[in-house]
């Protein structure tokens, strides 16, 4: 689903479960945020076809944070698209991506997905892709968990901070989220933002009143 003009929320389903990367592209580079499930980069280049961008522009991957449903796809990216893709998230969750230490949730897996991070993000940081992406640090879900603001075009790319049911907030995804306390506060930052949209990783689009939406939520922790 197109939300902007160059972002694109991409659906992909691992056993009936959906989940939501974010593609972002200009004339200048291609982004993904986030890699899906391991196994699934056929699943994400078929959607990147679909809407006419082609897997070799990919430059750069920004990982919202470790879990494995989110950097699943990551090793086979770097292998098929070698030193050409980047790849960025937080420093608290680096040593977790890169397989230094085992994934806090996910700590069971044999064989658990682990590439290399080339550059660490920082809360307020702004990348110059596509617009200009601001990172927002916003801990709870994992302690090194990002959000992203695309400023150009309004939208909170929110990753698992939290989740929406039929295009409405609901909030922090509790069963997930091992800190509720940082969860909460990290809520708060949003407040702070000029957000037109919302994309959560679980449950997709929410874009009516949602200002509003996450003020209610706030209050409400």
């Amino acid at each position: 689903m197109e939300i902007s003009k160059g972002v694109e929320m991409l659906q992909l389903d691992f056993h009936g479960n959906k989940i939501h990367p974010i593609l972002l592209w200009d004339r200048e580079m291609t982004v993904l945020i986030d890699t899906g499930f391991p196994g699934q980069i056929e699943d994400l280049r078929g959607a990147m076809k679909k809407v006419g961008v082609s897997f070799d522009k990919l430059k750069a991957v920004i990982l919202t944070h470790q879990d494995v449903d989110h950097i699943g796809s990551l090793p086979e990216i770097l292998q098929e698209c070698g030193n050409i893709v980047k790849v960025y998230a937080h420093e608290l969750d680096k040593p977790y991506i890169q397989g230094e230490v085992p994934l806090l949730k996910d700590s069971q897996l044999e064989k658990p997905p682990k590439g290399k991070v080339d550059d660490t993000l920082t809360d307020g940081q702004e990348l110059p892709f596509c617009g200009r992406i601001r990172v927002v640090h916003t801990p709870g879900h994992t302690p090194g968990h990002i959000s992203l603001y695309l400023e150009q075009s309004k939208i909170l790319i929110a990753g698992d901070s939290m989740y929406s049911e039929n295009g409405i907030l609901a909030g922090i995804h509790v069963p997930t989220t091992p800190d509720m306390n940082a969860a909460r506060l990290s809520l708060k930052k949003y407040l702070d933002l000029d957000i037109a949209s919302v994309v959560c990783y679980h449950g997709g689009l929410s874009n009516v009143n949602v200002n509003d939406q996450i003020l209610r939520l706030s209050q409400g922790l």
